[in-house]
């Protein structure tokens, strides 16, 4: 097992935390077994991301797995949202996040290495940064702090929904409302998607005919990386047959099933802005 950088562990316990995270969180808590991971977020009342993260079920509570600079934020809203709740919320400094390059078992891609929480003790080496990145980009995964920070996104955004960090049927959960009314408007606008070219670079726009998106993250070889892009306007170029570029150089999409049949579903809309 490797450790992961910039992560931090919380650690709720107590009698009322599932509780707690079926009415603030985003991923449902219902038929949680001890040892599962689930993806999911926390977000603002007008819907988007504060921090998303991958929480482990144990005996005695949840670990949330989150980027140590969204830690003390997530730490302070939960406690908030704790009310009269017995629930215990802190922030352990002994355990670690870790990773293990031989399995494949995070629970946002199938593509990307196994996720566990364990005593810092027991870890003495760290992930090779070079090799997690091209991994998660590989999978079309975003990753708070690199693609966006706090306030930025919406979950569908960043294909939270994709991987099963949302749940619509749950009961009420912060920003519940805007999330859902996006969902049954089935017009959902912004994608992130996988990006190959030569001259990738964070933050650069993506053209075809007009701006097209913007490069969320890049490997250091500037060949593969993610772009957050309008899929209005990117069925458009396609359908134009426009070329698409980014800094200069000629970029192509690698897209999943489902984003062709979100890009169908906006043209019989009529969607396009």
């Amino acid at each position: 097992m490797l450790r992961l950088p910039n992560r931090a562990i919380l650690r709720l316990t107590g009698p009322d935390t599932l509780a707690l995270l079926e009415r603030t969180v985003t991923h449902t808590v219902a038929d949680w077994r001890e040892g599962e991971a689930r993806y999911g977020a926390l977000l603002t009342p007008q819907g988007k991301v504060i921090a998303d993260y991958i929480a482990h079920r144990t005996a005695d509570g949840v670990l949330i797995d989150v980027h140590e600079d969204a830690a003390e934020d997530l730490l302070k809203r939960l406690t908030m949202f704790r009310l009269r709740a017995d629930v215990e919320i802190v922030r352990d400094e002994e355990l670690a996040s870790v990773s293990d390059e031989t399995g494949e078992d995070d629970p946002r891609s199938a593509r990307l290495f196994w996720r566990g929480v364990v005593p810092i003790a027991e870890v003495t080496r760290e992930v090779d940064p070079a090799i997690w990145q091209a991994k998660r980009l590989a999978a079309g995964v975003s990753e708070w702090g690199e693609d966006y920070r706090a306030g930025e996104v919406f979950p569908t955004d960043i294909n939270m929904d994709r991987m099963d960090g949302i749940d619509y049927k749950k009961g009420c959960f912060v920003g519940q409302e805007v999330a859902s009314r996006m969902k049954r408007r089935g017009k959902i606008r912004k994608r992130t998607i996988r990006i190959l070219g030569s001259t990738l670079i964070k933050g650069a726009l993506v053209i075809g005919g007009a701006e097209v998106g913007t490069i969320t993250s890049a490997d250091a070889q500037g060949t593969r990386g993610l772009a957050l892009v309008r899929l209005d306007r990117l069925r458009r170029a396609i359908g134009l047959s426009l070329p698409f570029t980014s800094s200069g150089g000629p970029v192509s999409f690698e897209f999943e099933p489902w984003t062709e049949d979100e890009m169908a579903a906006l043209a019989e809309e009529g969607a396009d802005e």
